[in-house]
């Protein structure tokens, strides 16, 4: 394994506080790779927020939890235009390639971060970009194609069918794929796709669990379903909120619904006072809200992977997932230790099954805890990703 040359790892946004989960797994893998012999550096923003994007934090160099770090100032000139440009998107409306462009262009930018690269591009062995819709993503990832890797984070989602991004998917160095339905619908948009492989994704695996404590710091009484990661409606959330509220007015569930993460929660009047948000947790009492649930509900039809169901299943607590969703339906079916559900009547079986037959819930959970273990504990990833930056890559520092 040649790991000679400097790595870059460039996502949007970087640190401790950021709740996204291709800017979890990459800083992680920065860490892990600098461990394993690898020289890494961090280039990102100065934003921690990926609605506003504020710079809040000093732009230039630092050390930040063991990693080099240049932090770059975002540009924003709000231009009215964007706005609509996103409707039409999303509204599944046709825009030209020139449409597009001025989409990407009128929203955030980081021309330093850009005019960096351009200057030292060839300093780098490799420049890693997560995830594929960001302008950081794609257009500094077209400076030196030749050594930039994109850890996608692919869905399938209306801008993932914009003509903008077909040559970013098919002209650089290599292209990182979590799941094998994020690998297939990449195939579908972009027949000429980039050198690409399907490496997974890396998940901790925690030594011990301590739910009845979580349950006493946190004052949480009673059987409960949790939902971890960004309170918005592209996540699923709202829906989540509905269908729980839904659900509710017509069983007799026993089941709080319990919060964490970042964004806001404003559940619906009629279940507030069963909806608790612990907010951001840090990662032991993460691992211990997933040890301590009855099941973990992933409503989100955009996954290229979710970190947050390989938690759960490691906890030993079962699935509720969206049928929606390629990626999700896929790793429930492969493991079995998962239950889906395409409406609210199907969301209304399954909760009813968890609170009617609790001992059958946990025994469907159990394999779901060997499937993580099998093919995404970290060293297992890691070994992958290193295997396609040696093919990708040698030569390049």
């Amino acid at each position: 394994m040649d790991r000679t040359g400097l790595l870059a790892f460039c996502p949007a946004r970087f640190g401790p506080e950021i709740a996204g989960g291709a800017e979890i797994v990459l800083r992680r893998m920065a860490h892990l790779l600098q461990v394993r012999g690898w020289d890494v550096e961090i280039l990102t923003t100065c934003a921690t927020d990926h609605h506003s994007w504020r710079n809040v934090l000093p732009a230039g160099a630092s050390h930040e939890g063991g990693l080099r770090v240049r932090r770059f100032p975002v540009v924003d000139d709000h231009i009215p235009e964007r706005q609509d440009l996103e409707r039409r998107i999303l509204g599944g409306e046709p825009l030209t390639v020139a449409e597009q462009q001025r989409w990407m262009n009128a929203g955030m930018r980081v021309p330093e971060l850009f005019h960096h690269i351009l200057d030292v591009a060839e300093d780098y062995r490799a420049l890693v970009f997560t995830p594929y819709p960001f302008w950081v993503t794609f257009a500094c990832s077209q400076v030196a194609p030749e050594r930039s890797v994109l850890w996608t984070c692919l869905h399938d989602e209306p801008y993932a069918h914009l003509e903008l991004f077909r040559p970013v998917l098919s002209g650089v160095g290599g292209l990182f794929f979590q799941s094998r339905p994020e690998h297939d619908l990449a195939h579908r948009l972009v027949p000429d796709l980039a050198p690409h492989a399907e490496v997974g994704c890396g998940v901790e695996v925690p030594e011990r669990y301590d739910p009845e404590g979580f349950r006493e710091r946190y004052g949480i009484r009673g059987r409960f379903l949790l939902y971890a990661g960004r309170r918005e409606g592209a996540k699923g959330w709202d829906g989540l909120l509905d269908a729980f509220a839904a659900t509710t007015g017509h069983l007799d569930l026993p089941f709080s619904l319990v919060t964490m993460g970042v964004g806001e929660v404003r559940p619906p009047a009629a279940i507030s006072d069963r909806v608790v948000d612990l907010g951001f947790l840090p990662d032991r009492e993460r691992d211990n809200a997933f040890a301590a649930a009855d099941a973990y509900l992933q409503p989100s039809r955009y996954e290229a992977f979710s970190r947050t169901m390989m938690e759960a299943w490691l906890a030993g607590t079962p699935v509720v997932a969206d049928a929606g969703s390629a990626v999700t339906a896929w790793h429930c079916r492969r493991s079995g230790a998962g239950l889906l559900y395409s409406d609210v009547h199907e969301f209304g079986q399954c909760l009813q099954f968890l609170a009617d037959a609790p001992e059958a819930a946990a025994r469907l959970a159990e394999g779901g805890r060997e499937y993580v273990l099998a093919d995404y504990r970290w060293d297992a990833v890691l070994d992958r990703v290193e295997a396609c930056l040696d093919e990708w890559t040698t030569g390049k520092s």
